[in-house]
């Protein structure tokens, strides 16, 4: 570790706050049985975890690497989000077509999907899979699509809840870019997972696909999954309905 990535993780662990952790550990489920259980918190809140994301933005992998092996939930939070910025800072206008970015931009997915089951809870997959792996997915890179597509089914098909989520919280991205075919597909197979994190992604997706590529696409795939899906996940994915439409769908049989 350098110096300069130990004071990073010094800085923050002094930010900490007792009264601010208790507050987070409830709100992300640490306790035992409990989705997040085991996660520690410092008790930062988010303006300030982004404040020392933008002060040390330019960090290398290697320290990244050590600040997303850290128990502190912020401090592992921190890494992710200094890669999503690496990653962004590639997608200029200037960079995005060059054949040394794409190969850069490559590394940090590898990178991150290497580490994936570091980010253990929602909200670091869902402020990172998106502007990650579904920027990825959009881009042109070294890497063929056929093989990138391959490293999203090894998350989807993972035991690791966060990297099943991620494996269906990318497609907010693709679905901006009119591609609806991930949505659909990862939707698909997901509809049978039985955690309620996984519920809500993929209603929260599904609502996504309905607003960037059209409700009849939502529609057409409600009518074909409707007796299969959680109920959560239809709750999630009609909400921006108007209500007369949300309780036509509420009304149909649904799981």
């Amino acid at each position: 570790m350098t110096q300069r990535a130990k004071k990073l993780i010094d800085s923050m662990i002094a930010a900490g706050d007792d009264v601010q952790r208790d507050i987070l550990m409830r709100f992300f489920k640490t306790g035992e049985g409990e989705y997040g259980y085991g996660d520690e918190f410092l008790g930062l809140k988010n303006p300030q975890t982004r404040a020392f994301v933008k002060a040390n933005k330019d960090l290398d992998l290697e320290d990244i690497k050590c600040l997303v092996d850290n128990k502190f939930h912020e401090i592992r939070l921190c890494g992710f989000l200094i890669l999503v910025e690496k990653y962004a800072k590639l997608q200029s206008s200037k960079l995005l077509h060059d054949i040394n970015s794409m190969a850069e931009r490559d590394s940090i997915i590898d990178f991150y999907v290497t580490n994936s089951t570091k980010a253990n809870n929602w909200d670091i997959v869902d402020l990172t899979a998106p502007k990650l792996l579904g920027c990825w997915m959009v881009e042109k890179t070294i890497i063929e699509l056929p093989d990138k597509e391959d490293v999203i089914q090894r998350l989807a098909h993972s035991d690791n809840l966060w990297q099943k989520r991620m494996s269906m919280v990318f497609t907010y991205t693709t679905s901006r870019h009119n591609m609806p075919e991930y949505a659909i597909r990862y939707a698909e197979f997901h509809l049978a997972d039985t955690h309620d994190l996984m519920h809500k992604a993929v209603g929260w997706m599904l609502r996504e696909l309905g607003k960037c590529c059209g409700l009849d696409t939502l529609r057409e795939f409600l009518n074909d999954h409707i007796k299969v899906m959680p109920r959560t996940t239809l709750r999630y994915a009609i909400e921006k309905m108007d209500e007369q439409e949300r309780n036509y769908w509420m009304k149909k049989d649904c799981k």
